[in-house]
């Protein structure tokens, strides 16, 4: 791409993670050139960003050789997005008040493209009505923001805070950059399903599939990257809450379907989730204990269908439909079997064999079967499916209008 992103490093903890976004940009064609606050420095050297962006770093407003050759003002200009990550309290405050006292603060004021942040700081800072204020004004300014995510930060508290990830903040900004700006899904409402189910056997023990989630969550800030309202219906799952999408937590298969029937109508269904076929038709009550080496009789009944439901609804069906089928063998013809059996208008089919590493992996490669054929898609992150997943779905809308 011939396409230039401006960083600017804030000063915290997180400000490690800017060297692996660099790496993640340049991964996908984009140049990067680095700019160190004063406190950014404390974590970061100007030569490990200066190795890694194989560009110069700049720190000092009053570099006679930096304001001889470029200036702040043509720096600032010279990039078609400029990236504050991490993006700290005091950054945004500064953003938000239009204050100019050193290099980073001086770049945002004088710049005519837009700007991301990735917030980063602790939990309390984060929600401190001031900075709720500034968050506000720079939305309204129309500033990007990606994260914070919620866990644990290295000051021992756990909540939202912490700087999204590299991976996340790479895809944010390649939508950007591919989209120059523009929200082709914004006035969409999106339901994503996610995660595994659990379906109780007992109090203790239960019965699911492997999922980590990471497919689901992906498509889902994917979507709400390109302007859609997302709502995540997620089971029990390990990944972050996405940025800009409403989740809700559910843990069998029953509260999952009840989860998305709440929160129709909507345009988009993309059911990700790994959802149990089965579970116990007689939940017990107390735990099972082992009882003179006899084994216990489960007897099963089938869990509703959810993609199925979906498809099929008389009134209020979503206009795409789009479901995921996990297959351990000839993934292509079980998927386009079960396009037509669930009535969905698209299924995503990948290969999820214990070889394959689908399964709590970083990786994916997929199939999407539509009544226009198969399309095989090349192995690629799991990010990277959902951004060209929630591509299509904008190209989809796009063509229908």
């Amino acid at each position: 791409m011939d396409k230039t992103v401006l960083l600017i490093v804030g000063g915290g903890i997180a400000a490690f993670k800017a060297l692996e976004l660099v790496r993640r940009l340049k991964e996908r064609g984009v140049r990067v050139r680095g700019v160190l606050t004063g406190a950014g420095s404390q974590f970061v050297t100007p030569l490990s960003l200066a190795a890694l962006s194989g560009e110069k770093v700049h720190m000092d407003l009053f570099s006679l050789t930096d304001e001889a050759e470029m200036g702040h003002i043509e720096l600032s200009r010279a990039a078609d997005l400029l990236v504050v990550a991490p993006a700290t309290a005091d950054l945004m405050a500064k953003m938000a008040h239009g204050h100019a006292d050193d290099l980073a603060s001086t770049l945002l004021l004088a710049t005519d493209k837009r700007v991301m942040v990735a917030p980063a700081m602790n939990v309390r800072m984060w929600e401190h009505p001031a900075t709720r204020r500034n968050l506000e004004t720079l939305k309204g300014d129309g500033v990007l923001v990606v994260g914070p995510e919620e866990g644990s930060m290295a000051c021992g508290e756990f909540g939202y805070g912490r700087m999204a990830e590299p991976e996340t903040i790479a895809d944010a900004v390649m939508d950007f950059l591919q989209s120059g700006g523009r929200k082709p899904l914004a006035g969409r409402r999106a339901i994503v399903t996610s995660g595994p189910t659990h379906e109780p056997i007992d109090p203790v023990r239960y019965i699911a599939n492997r999922s980590s989630g990471k497919q689901g969550h992906a498509i889902a800030a994917a979507l709400a990257r390109l302007g859609a309202e997302t709502i995540l219906v997620s089971g029990p799952s390990g990944e972050p809450v996405p940025s800009g999408v409403s989740m809700v937590r559910v843990e069998t298969a029953r509260e999952m379907l009840a989860a998305c029937e709440a929160a129709l109508p909507a345009d988009i269904a993309v059911c990700a989730a790994a959802v149990a076929d089965w579970r116990i038709d007689c939940e017990a009550v107390q735990k099972i204990k082992k009882e003179g080496g006899a084994l216990p009789s489960l007897a099963l009944t089938e869990n509703p269908d959810i993609l199925a439901t979906l498809s099929r609804l008389a009134s209020g069906r979503p206009s795409l439909v789009v479901g995921f089928a996990a297959e351990t063998e000839k993934v292509v013809e079980h998927a386009v079997a079960k396009l037509g059996r669930k009535g969905c208008d698209w299924i995503v089919a990948n290969d999820v064999a214990p070889a394959s590493g689908t399964f709590g992996g970083h990786d994916n490669r997929v199939h999407l079967i539509s009544a226009d054929g198969a399309e095989d898609w090349p192995k690629m992150s799991k990010q990277e499916v959902a951004g060209r997943l929630a591509g299509r779905i904008a190209r989809y809308f796009e063509d229908r209008t």
